[in-house]
């Protein structure tokens, strides 16, 4: 067990500490001072955090730490610690860690007995949960899903009947594909679309997923996908199964049409949905 007072100990730490996610007047004062008073921030973007440095007068020795340099990076942070120097991590936007890379600097710099401690300031999931207009009392936050369908599907299928608001992150180029494949495998449920937060073009889209699906292709910048939980009184639908079934009922010697019309009242579709996807696979 490792038991840790952050504000009892004069043991070097390392500080996590969130950037805005848009709008620059997100920056709180402890994060401000923070970053003035450490002698080195650790930042995935030297260039970014430079800039947001220079709008603040804070003039902190930058060094690189991100995915594709910490076999070499962490080594330098653990020994500045040692050396009895505090050392804050920044990412280019929101949380370090939160779907950032990050745990293993974390793990280390525990492992070798310094304090982490994490510093309040924006982040886009709670943002966007909190103004999506779904349950807020019990949430998954999941991240980003895989860039192949055939994966992000196999994903979905995992949580599909988590009954708590479920969030994710996606990229403009994706939306259209990922809010598709959560159609055919959730089904047809609520969610918000939250996009360009903070900024001036900052949009909250809610609506079923189908509804959202239909003006996907207009929106830009990065989002985040609110998604309601699974309700106890709901069919479990996927549209792999639908799309079996009905296979089977033509194979049966059914008409294409009426196989649609009547697995889509079986399992509570919409039969111009079904139709739909029946002939696009």
């Amino acid at each position: 067990m490792i038991r840790q007072k952050s504000f009892e100990s004069d043991t070097s730490t390392l500080y996590l500490v969130p950037t805005p996610i848009g709008n620059l007047q997100e920056m709180t004062p402890r994060a401000l001072d923070v970053l003035k008073n450490v002698n080195v921030i650790a930042a995935e973007d030297t260039r970014n955090t430079k800039k947001l440095l220079m709008a603040y007068g804070i003039d902190t020795m930058l060094m690189s730490h991100h995915e594709h340099n910490q076999q070499t990076s962490i080594p330098k942070i653990i020994e500045r610690l040692e050396n009895g120097e505090d050392v804050a991590v920044v990412s280019d936007a929101g949380y370090p860690l939160v779907s950032d890379p990050g745990q293993k600097l974390v793990q280390e710099t525990i492992s070798h007995g310094f304090n982490v401690v994490s510093v309040s300031g924006a982040n886009a999931a709670m943002n966007a949960l909190v103004a999506s207009g779904l349950s807020c009392y019990h949430y998954l936050f999941y991240g980003f899903l895989e860039n192949k369908s055939s994966k992000r599907k196999k994903q979905l299928e995992e949580i599909k009947t988590i009954p708590y608001t479920t969030i994710f992150y996606e990229a403009p180029h994706r939306i259209e594909d990922t809010l598709q494949d959560m159609l055919d495998v959730l089904g047809n449920r609520q969610m918000c679309l939250a996009r360009e937060l903070t900024k001036v073009h900052e949009e909250y889209i809610r609506g079923t997923i189908q509804e959202v699906l239909e003006v996907a292709a207009t929106c830009k910048g990065e989002m985040v996908i609110i998604m309601d939980g699974f309700k106890q009184d709901e069919v479990v639908f996927d549209m792999y199964t639908a799309i079996s079934k009905v296979d089977e009922y033509i194979e049966s010697g059914m008409r294409t049409k009426e196989a649609i019309g009547l697995v889509a009242k079986e399992m509570a579709c919409k039969k111009n949905e079904l139709y739909e996807a029946y002939h696009k696979r």
